[in-house]
């Protein structure tokens, strides 16, 4: 039988969440950077301001709204603004290169860009440009063929490009917006209204946007589960947040964090030493990253003379939750995917064989399905029926087995890789690299990592007379897509008569790929 759909006792939207938390936690910190801090009060208030001057600029329920910024208080300010007034949310990357801009403008039909100047002290125009070039020159209203929704970009920060407008969600300029008015807008906000579209790498190399609504994040984020609870500690937790707030954790973070009155300590960009130092300075009394972070953490030089004695767990337990208490040593606990919000709130979990939808019995591989009022509304301009099956099941393509009640991951059916909890599309990657003039093929696939769950490797055979070492292939690819889908592992074929082939033509990945695993080291026998 489907979940019943919890009561939370108030209405689950986003801007309601808002407004309660202001009233419950008030002045108590809810986001802390190392340079400032924002209560819970402040971001009511900023957040309110905000979304006047959205309104009266013209922004409202269905407007398309991107927003690109790394962690800071204005991103937090401004999606805040932009979801209690009813705009469909579409959180970029900070990572995106000037190619990966392009296809999400694009596939997202967004109509504003939002954003900050800089980011990591890198101009945002410039890449703007590059992404789409005829943007340059222009003035709101846009008019570009390769963005053809886009119309404005409203920027925070200084050295703006000539096509963005000035923007500050902490300075808003309007005053035409009544308070009565925006309580009106923000009572037609419903449970219903979509509010995020979350980008991840799609299997068919174009990203899918997974959507959720108010009531899906809220209700998912809102219910207490055993797992996280020991996180928020009844509202008291102090929580160095290691997941970014464009991607699905991060969402997941400031939902319960809007909830139980959580504190949410963030660095610009993650870096070791520096979130040592924010531990051991905010007393944070945990740290939510992916292992590889965590682990960077306690390899760090100064982690030995830390009082890190706040988060027992840092300094007591294993870098990798997901593996304790697993009925197979080393196969970790599924950590959860954009399409349940981040969570298994309200999710109904079962594997299933090929071509079946009864649940097999636990400790056998199958097909992780999921439902429930934590799932997602369906992916952005995707069909229901594309998405779902007719009893409402999404069939995901991670290969998994339960064991009371919970899932672990042992793979992809599909060839979709998941590396340090973000899908790639091994055929994204491949049609990167085909387009450079010394390549000749490209072979993407993932091979299983101890800290990484998956790790992007790519088999590649060079043109005649061409040749890259593996350190400038992979400079020069992380300067121009997302450095987690740059390859971790490459392999060099000098001909392409060493690639296994298929007799329609196409290479034998399977058989690549096995051969690559044969390869690998055998793990320790007790991790």
């Amino acid at each position: 039988m489907p979940l019943d759909v919890p009561d939370l006792g108030y209405t689950p939207t986003l801007g309601g969440c808002i407004r309660r938390a202001a009233e419950r936690f008030g002045d108590k910190d809810f986001v802390v950077m190392p340079h400032a801090r924002l209560s819970y009060a402040e971001a009511e208030r900023a957040s309110r301001a905000y979304a006047k001057e959205l309104v009266a600029a013209g922004f409202g329920k269905g407007a398309r709204v991107a927003i690109l910024d790394t962690y800071s208080l204005e991103w937090v300010v401004a999606w805040l603004a932009a979801v209690r007034i009813g705009c469909l949310t579409m959180p970029f990357s900070s990572t995106y290169r000037s190619s990966e801009i392009r296809t999400v403008l694009r596939v997202g039909d967004v109509d504003t860009l939002l954003g900050a100047s800089t980011i990591l002290g890198k101009p945002v125009g410039a890449l703007i440009e590059q992404a789409v070039p005829g943007i340059v020159g222009q003035r709101a209203p846009l008019r570009v063929v390769d963005a053809p929704y886009l119309r404005r970009a409203l920027l925070w920060g200084s050295a703006l490009p000539a096509w963005a407008a000035p923007t500050d969600p902490f300075a808003p300029q309007s005053g035409d917006v009544t308070d009565e008015l925006l309580d009106e807008i923000e009572r037609e906000v419903t449970p219903a209204d979509l509010a995020q579209v979350t980008y991840t790498s799609g299997s068919s190399a174009l990203p899918k946007g997974v959507v959720h609504s108010h009531g899906g994040i809220v209700r998912s984020t809102g219910v207490t589960s055993p797992e996280m609870e020991p996180f928020i500690r009844g509202g008291e937790a102090k929580l160095l947040c290691g997941f970014p707030f464009f991607w699905i954790g991060g969402t997941m973070l400031l939902g319960t964090s809007l909830q139980h009155g959580v504190t949410l300590c963030v660095l610009e960009r993650f870096e070791p030493g520096a979130a040592l130092e924010m531990v051991e300075r905010e007393r944070c009394t945990a740290v939510l990253a992916w292992p590889s972070l965590i682990q960077s953490m306690k390899s760090h030089p100064t982690f030995a003379t830390r009082d890190l004695s706040s988060a027992p767990a840092l300094t007591e337990g294993p870098s990798d939750l997901a593996l304790v208490g697993s009925p197979v040593p080393g196969i970790p606990l599924h950590r959860t995917m954009s399409e349940t919000c981040g969570s298994w709130n309200g999710c109904e979990r079962k594997a299933v064989a090929a071509g079946s939808d009864e649940p097999l019995p636990d400790m056998e591989e199958g097909e992780l399905c999921v439902r429930g009022f934590g799932v997602m509304q369906g992916y952005y301009k995707k069909e229901r029926e594309e998405t779902f099956d007719a009893d409402g099941w999404l069939h995901t393509g991670d290969k998994v087995f339960m064991h009371e009640n919970r899932a672990y991951f042992l793979g992809r059916f599909t060839e979709m890789i998941k590396s340090q909890g973000a899908n790639v599309s091994p055929r994204e990657v491949e049609l990167y690299f085909e387009q450079w003039p010394e390549i000749e093929h490209a072979l993407v696939f993932g091979v299983p990592h101890e800290t990484l769950e998956e790790e992007v490797t790519a088999v590649i055979v060079f043109k005649p007379g061409h040749h890259l070492r593996v350190e400038e292939l992979q400079a020069r690819a992380r300067a121009e897509i997302s450095a987690y889908k740059v390859p971790t592992r490459v392999e060099i074929v000098d001909d392409e008569s060493e690639i296994p082939w298929l007799a329609s033509g196409k290479p034998d990945k399977v058989q690549l790929r096995a051969r690559l695993l044969e390869a690998l080291p055998s793990p320790p026998p007790d991790r």
